[in-house]
């Protein structure tokens, strides 16, 4: 299973009101280029081409709960679903969360698939995350 990396700007993001994750429309983007700890904003990733199945932008990950209990925050989203039609879609390695909402479509975190991936025609792909522990929790 993929390990999510944060980047290091969403710390001051959060910080600073940029993200309100509860509400805000946070999407999944696919890119075969290795993400920087450093990148702050989806410009900052190349994407796969948005073509077979893949929307340039990625595809919106909707919250299942934004909360906290005694002091430590999770929060929970839906898998996101990617097929392939009308062709492969890929190749890519890394899934990056991002939130389209916020003015210059700041990066949250991303997963690493320790390999190059491509769907087949139609094939799925699923970014699998975990329903228990969440997508992130800060304490």
């Amino acid at each position: 299973m993929a390990t999510f990396n944060k980047f290091n700007s969403f710390v001051e993001a959060l910080a600073e009101k940029v993200h309100k994750l509860d509400t805000d429309t946070l999407k999944v983007a696919l890119t075969n280029s290795a993400p920087s700890a450093s990148n702050t904003v989806l410009a900052d990733i190349t994407q796969i081409s948005g073509t077979n199945g893949y929307t340039t932008g990625g595809t919106q990950a909707t919250q299942v709960s934004s909360a906290q209990t005694s002091g430590t925050y999770k929060l929970v989203i839906n898998d996101v679903t990617f097929t392939a039609s009308g062709g492969s879609l890929g190749t890519f390695r890394y899934a990056v969360l991002y939130n389209d909402t916020a003015t210059n479509d700041e990066l949250i975190g991303y997963w690493d698939y320790g390999t190059t991936l491509v769907i087949t025609n139609g094939n799925s792909f699923t970014v699998d995350f975990d329903g228990t522990n969440g997508v992130l929790t800060i304490a």
